[in-house]
């Protein structure tokens, strides 16, 4: 069973010895710690299982830990075996792997487990997309030095590191990329000019006050499709969920008078979406608020634009919604229509 009682300070310290999450900042090693539980396991329990997903890793906190590989038979190999202070399955962790062997504890042993039973990574990546990013990208790290250090050169580009990669970076609810991506990856991509649409669709609290959660998440879907449907038909566009409700397309290569029919379009589409199946039988009218932004032209920062344009979208929403917001180039003004 789990053990509330690890002091925060004391898992922290845990943590940030480990490979994984030596080099990350205070802040997301304290964020982590919060994330993380201490288990006790008698002798001879199960730790994981071979054909297991790695949804964790743990710390030896006491006692030991053993993996153990089938061999002929029913005979049990052990492959290794591992004392306090020890990281079992970090490296399988890391790569979301399935086990091809069996873990079990040899003694009375207690196990830091991260993330905590009841928590894999997706929902960390939904509450925190940033320190989800950084854990991906030290995964990356750890991973290709492990490799390396058998003499074996791994790629970025090699399967499970792309499908490691989508995985982070993608909102398991809508299939939408997460705000991370959109600012740590999209600019190495995005050719200019470059157009952010920002989208956050008016009485969503009042849809899900009226007829529940459930009506709202069948919004979101509705509304991902219909970003996904227009990234796709132009190809090169990035449909995202920057928080709760509220969404984005990038699209690349695009200059500003295209930006608005692109806008026009999403404006037309959400305000046809139905969603009158999961309110009853009745209507519900959708209207939005937009901003519209074009990078480099409205501004050289890209991060910096798409705060810009996502202060721009919360003011038009304030304001009643239901219209667009263009930044303009000149230091940063915005035109509402």
């Amino acid at each position: 069973m789990e053990e509330p009682g690890t002091d925060l300070i004391d898992m922290v310290g845990i943590l940030e010895k480990t490979e994984l999450f030596s080099r990350l900042p205070p802040e997301d090693l304290r964020w982590l710690a919060g994330k993380s539980a201490v288990r006790h396991y008698p002798t001879q329990a199960s730790v994981f299982k071979e054909g297991e997903r790695a949804e964790r890793f743990y710390i030896v906190r006491s006692g030991s830990v053993a993996v153990y590989r089938r061999g002929e038979g029913e005979r049990l190999d052990e492959m290794a075996r591992f004392e306090a202070g020890d990281v079992v399955g970090d490296f399988d962790f890391s790569r979301r792997a399935v086990y091809d062997a069996m873990a079990r504890a040899e003694d009375e042993t207690e196990l830091v487990a991260f993330p905590a039973y009841g928590l894999n990574m997706d929902d960390l990546a939904r509450e925190r997309p940033d320190v989800a990013a950084r854990i991906l990208l030290r995964s990356v790290a750890m991973i290709s030095s492990r490799v390396r250090s058998t003499q074996v050169l791994i790629s970025e580009n090699a399967p499970w590191v792309r499908e490691l990669r989508r995985q982070m970076y993608t909102d398991s609810a809508t299939g939408l990329w997460v705000r991370a991506f959109m600012d740590e990856e999209l600019p190495k991509t995005l050719e200019t000019p470059a157009a952010l649409i920002l989208i956050k669709p008016d009485r969503f609290k009042e849809l899900c006050d009226a007829w529940g959660h459930g009506a709202g998440d069948v919004a979101m879907e509705r509304i991902a499709v219909i970003l996904k449907d227009e990234a796709r038909r132009l190809r090169s566009a990035w449909a995202v969920r920057l928080r709760s409700n509220e969404t984005a397309l990038v699209v690349s290569n695009c200059p500003a008078e295209e930006a608005e029919n692109i806008q026009k379009r999403l404006a037309e589409a959400l305000g046809n979406i139905d969603i009158a199946e999961a309110i009853g039988g009745e209507q519900f009218r959708f209207t939005a608020s937009m901003a519209v932004a074009v990078w480099p032209e409205d501004g050289t920062d890209f991060k910096q634009l798409v705060e810009d344009a996502y202060g721009a979208l919360m003011r038009v929403w304030k304001a009643g919604g239901d219209q667009v917001c263009r930044l303009a180039p000149d230091a940063g003004t915005e035109v509402q229509s």
